[in-house]
């Protein structure tokens, strides 16, 4: 069987669903219909990724998350949340917490393997240091602080350097505008996240045609292409 995935949710059509769709694309699937479930069989068996309902009987999907995110055994484990809610804010507080991707309810059966191969295939966290990073036109050395788009320089800010490094190296992941602020601006409290938007403009006009690999992911962050 392939990768084993834990589905957690108290709509036991939902589970059905994602159960038999998961199944057909060559997953094994278990389920559980509310937090303490789920934590009981991740600690007897961590899976391979992880679906999560925000909206549990007993506790919020969010709870749970940061539970994960704290047990050393289970901190890796990739996340994608299962909402029916349609507001930013759900979804904010889920990538905080360290989700890897979401799905808002109804969402297409097709949609939801396609999303489960990618979290699996890019996995959890950032990826290993490396010196260089190359993304079709785009180059970017981090030995010699050089970013160039087919092979021409392009001159960036310390600043807009760092904000294309912190994505360039984690293809694929969505990354908040308050987690791109802590990783670039650091202790600089008086920077808002609106800066990061100002920041990313400008980026994306001096990138040219490569300023297309950074996607907006509306009401949440940014996303270098994967």
């Amino acid at each position: 069987m392939g990768a084993r995935i834990l589905v957690v949710d108290d709509e036991p059509d939902i589970l059905e669903l994602v159960r038999f769709n998961l199944a057909q694309a060559g997953f094994s699937v278990e389920m559980a219909a509310n937090a303490q479930e789920a934590m009981s069989s991740m600690r007897r068996k961590p899976p391979d990724l992880i679906i999560l309902d925000l909206m549990l009987p007993d506790r919020p999907g969010t709870e749970v998350c940061r539970e994960l995110r704290a047990d050393p055994k289970l901190a890796d484990t990739p996340v994608i949340m299962l909402t029916a809610k349609s507001e930013e804010v759900d979804r904010v507080v889920g990538f905080e917490l360290g989700a890897d991707d979401y799905l808002t309810k109804p969402f297409s059966p097709r949609e939801m393997v396609l999303r489960v191969r990618a979290v699996l295939r890019r996995g959890r966290g950032a990826a290993p240091p490396t010196q260089r990073l190359d993304h079709g036109p785009l180059g970017l050395d981090v030995d010699r602080h050089r970013c160039t788009v087919n092979g021409t320089p392009i001159d960036l800010t310390a600043k807009e350097f760092d904000l294309l490094h912190a994505l360039m190296s984690r293809p694929g992941r969505v990354m908040t505008r308050e987690r791109l602020l802590d990783e670039v601006w650091g202790s600089e409290i008086s920077v808002t996240p609106r800066t990061i938007d100002t920041h990313l403009k400008r980026l994306r006009e001096k990138l040219g045609e490569a300023g297309g690999l950074i996607d907006t992911i509306r009401g949440v962050g940014y996303r270098f292409a994967e």
